[in-house]
């Protein structure tokens, strides 16, 4: 559970047959690669060192982006005590042991720095029980996720964190792994210009993989070989992307088809669908795309758009692939062709503005519920009209908090289903105003 900076001594020889990504592990802050925003010189956690106040964060970033090891270099340089869990395999007993010798380390004096990989995997139960030892200094938390935190851990736990963000490595920091590696190595990778720009690609912002697939190449080489691109897949098992999925390629294909779906050119739509599949996409991206224009730029003025998207993507997964990828195609045709709309994107934007402008502001007590007698005598549900009671199943009444007043964001235009809606609207804020209401 626990890890040590200063590993026991091994024999050399011992030490040659551990991974290269393992061997060439930073062993300080400034050698880590691909996180400038939070290593380098001006990088949030060395503002922290430099402060000598370090709070409790939550790395959140993909795989194989550093979060385990700048976790075991910050407690280094910080000169806390480190220690290790993985949320799939401890339980609340393990953590309560950990618990344990922090508070007696910090009895002696020494802080405890306690890295949780895969936080997110824990229970809501299991995550408050970080809440009172993070409270009282008992230990710095640093939990590492690969999913939204703002979606997989308590709030809870979040207001008292400060979340980081980790970035895929680019070409030049996964270019920085490979010169380590062949100086770690003593020889050049036996490859061409070509391959290796291919094996930059295939580790897709992955530090790990780009050395794991490094290693694979050089066991795989004999004396004086070199490889090209179809020697390199043949050896990794793994097809060298026509474009490259994390640059510019990529972006610029995905961009058109969204316009050409966006701007009703059906035809444009296909021909850029067509490109992304020849290069090698994966055709689930392409439909979570089609799934993401569908409520964009179509929304309510065709429900239908995001019923089908998500059919077309059912139909993929049982399908496969080639036939299936026709049942994306035919996705992308109905959205290129549905009536457009971004009424309710524009809607949603301003009403998470409104959101975090106006803060934690209580309902109006007439529309809470009143479970106790003692919110009863607070005012809670007092007032409150049960629509269906109600002439045209229509009350009028005030939703908003007060301090608010009503509010106005969703606007639906004079398009396709939501023409429907906007007579339902304009009906309802004419009994409203009929009836005197706010």
């Amino acid at each position: 559970m626990s890890g040590d900076l200063f590993a026991p001594q091994v024999p050399e020889e011992v030490a040659r047959r551990r991974p290269l990504a393992d061997r060439l592990r930073p062993k300080s802050l400034g050698e880590v690669t691909g996180q400038k925003h939070l290593t380098g010189e001006d990088g949030v956690l060395r503002r922290m060192i430099s402060s000598g106040s370090l709070g409790s964060m939550i790395f959140w970033g993909p795989p194989g982006t550093g979060k385990t090891t700048v976790a075991r270099l910050l407690s280094g340089e910080a000169g806390l005590a480190f220690e290790q869990i993985s949320a799939i395999f401890s339980g609340v007993a393990d953590l309560k042991k950990v618990f344990e010798v922090a508070r007696m380390r910090r009895m002696e004096g020494r802080q405890t720095l306690l890295f949780v990989d895969e936080i997110h995997r824990f229970n809501r139960a299991q995550q408050d029980s970080f809440l009172p030892v993070m409270e009282d200094g008992t230990i710095i938390l640093v939990g590492a996720t690969t999913e939204n935190p703002s979606f997989e851990l308590n709030a809870a736990l979040l207001s008292r964190a400060r979340v980081l963000t980790f970035q895929p490595h680019d070409e030049e920091s996964l270019e920085e792994l490979l010169k380590r590696a062949e100086q770690a190595e003593g020889k050049p990778l036996p490859l061409d210009p070509d391959a290796r720009a291919s094996l930059l690609r295939m580790a897709d912002g992955d530090g790990r993989a780009v050395l794991t697939l490094a290693e694979e190449v050089w066991r795989a080489a004999r004396a004086d070989e070199v490889f090209d691109t179809e020697g390199l897949t043949r050896i990794v098992q793994r097809r060298a992307p026509v474009y490259d999925k994390g640059q510019d390629g990529h972006y610029n294909l995905i961009s058109a088809l969204h316009k050409s779906v966006r701007g009703s050119d059906p035809d444009a739509a296909l021909y850029y669908l067509a490109r992304m599949f020849d290069a090698g996409e994966d055709p689930l991206y392409l439909g979570r795309r089609l799934v993401r224009m569908a409520v964009e730029d179509i929304g309510l003025a065709d429900p239908q758009a995001l019923v089908i998207c998500n059919a077309a993507k059912d139909a993929y997964d049982y399908l496969g692939s080639p036939e299936g990828e026709l049942a994306l195609a035919q996705a992308c045709v109905y959205l290129a062709t549905a009536p457009k709309s971004n009424g309710v994107y524009t809607a949603f934007k301003a009403a998470m503005r409104a959101a975090k402008e106006n803060g934690s502001l209580l309902p109006p007590k007439h529309i809470l519920n009143a479970p106790t007698k003692l919110m009863k005598g607070e005012g809670y549900g007092q007032g409150y009209r049960y629509d269906h009671d109600e002439p045209d199943a229509f009350s009028g009444q005030n939703y908003f908090p007060e301090k608010m007043g009503r509010q106005v964001y969703y606007d639906p235009p004079e398009r396709g289903f939501e023409r429907e809606i906007r007579k339902r609207l304009d009906w309802w804020a004419k009994l409203r105003k009929e009836r005197g209401e706010p």
